[in-house]
């Protein structure tokens, strides 16, 4: 009776984990989908979330970028010392480290305890972080990363201020408005390249107090400033290419989310899909998109890339601007 009451996310989580120390699964393989859990033993997605979760925090498996999630390999056993270059790409949740030496946790900083959280993001998501999950891969106890920080939503905030300052601005500004939101935004993008989890800190309407977004803003409001604009529309602007930026850069985590949940690649996962797509280009109800996607049947196909994607908006929001900015006369006429 007693194991009845035990939750059904820490029997399945106890299954892989026999497992694993069994050796059916071998450092390097990967481990049921959260999809393929649930079918398995009969669960909600959201309890095979918690189960990979659950041996992710223990460090016995790690998600990689279009892979899925493997077993962690012995290689992983000892506290993560590299710099966060190095290290962004090996682990999605460290495996268990080793015992702290002594006297590491009083060399433990905040900026140490930044890096380790951006590692984990980086690879893993946001959603993935958590203060337990910092201290394990940092080889500490773990409560001594509240010492330096009050909690996790703290710490996001630390998170996006360090990867903001990874935006780059040339001494000189460009002459001109138009250059210099081209910069502002592409710099932008290049960082939510390298950190997906940057789209996903909080929504638009509850702008964030971080110095190195103010920063942001004061570049992209530079641009704008002295063609006549009313401030609110100066603001309206920026906040304008800053969601267009944040809201193609959302796709980068989900897809990486997708291809670790399903374990299938976006183009595996567009082949299977290809069957449904047949039957509904083949209706006659859509002729346009038929027509559109018939194109490509000769061909190679379509594939989305986003980096296109994010220049052709740039492009085109900054082209629809024009008029704006400089005056009726500068771009296309607008209706009266």
């Amino acid at each position: 009776m007693a194991g009845t009451s035990v939750p059904p996310y820490l029997r399945i989580a106890a299954e892989l984990r026999r497992r694993i120390a069994d050796g059916e699964l071998a450092p390097g393989d990967r481990v049921p989908s959260t999809r393929q859990i649930a079918e398995d033993f009969g669960v909600a997605l959201a309890t095979a979330t918690k189960v990979l979760t659950t041996l992710r925090q223990e460090g016995l498996v790690q998600a990689r970028p279009r892979v899925g999630t493997v077993v962690a390999g012995p290689e992983r056993t000892r506290p993560e010392r590299a710099p966060r270059a190095a290290a962004a790409p090996t682990t999605k949740g460290a495996a268990a480290p080793a015992p702290a030496p002594p006297g590491t946790e009083h060399e433990l900083t905040r900026a140490r305890i930044v890096r380790a959280a951006v590692a984990i993001a980086d690879a893993e998501g946001l959603a993935s972080l958590s203060m337990r999950g910092v201290a394990g891969r940092l080889g500490v106890a773990a409560m001594s990363p509240y010492r330096y920080v009050t909690g996790k939503d703290d710490l996001v905030l630390l998170m996006a201020d360090a990867v903001l300052a990874e935006l780059a601005y040339p001494d000189d500004a460009p002459a001109g408005w138009r250059e210099r939101l081209e910069l502002g935004a592409r710099a932008l993008w290049a960082v939510h390249r390298r950190h997906p989890w940057l789209a996903h800190i909080g929504p638009l309407t509850r702008p964030l107090a971080v110095p190195r977004l103010i920063g942001y803003s004061e570049w992209m409001l530079g641009a704008l400033d002295g063609h006549g604009l009313a401030p609110a529309t100066m603001l309206d602007l920026n906040v304008l290419l800053y969601s267009y930026v944040q809201g193609t850069a959302v796709h980068l985590e989900r897809e990486a989310q997708a291809a670790s949940e399903s374990g299938l690649s976006g183009e595996e996962w567009m082949d299977s899909q290809a069957a449904a797509y047949d039957a509904l280009t083949s209706s006659g109800r859509y002729p346009v998109f038929a027509k559109v996607i018939g194109a490509f049947a000769e061909g190679d196909g379509y594939d989305l890339r986003l980096d296109e994607v994010f220049e052709l908006g740039l492009t085109s929001m900054l082209d629809g601007l024009t008029a704006l900015v400089e005056g009726p006369g500068a771009g296309p006429a607008r209706e009266a």
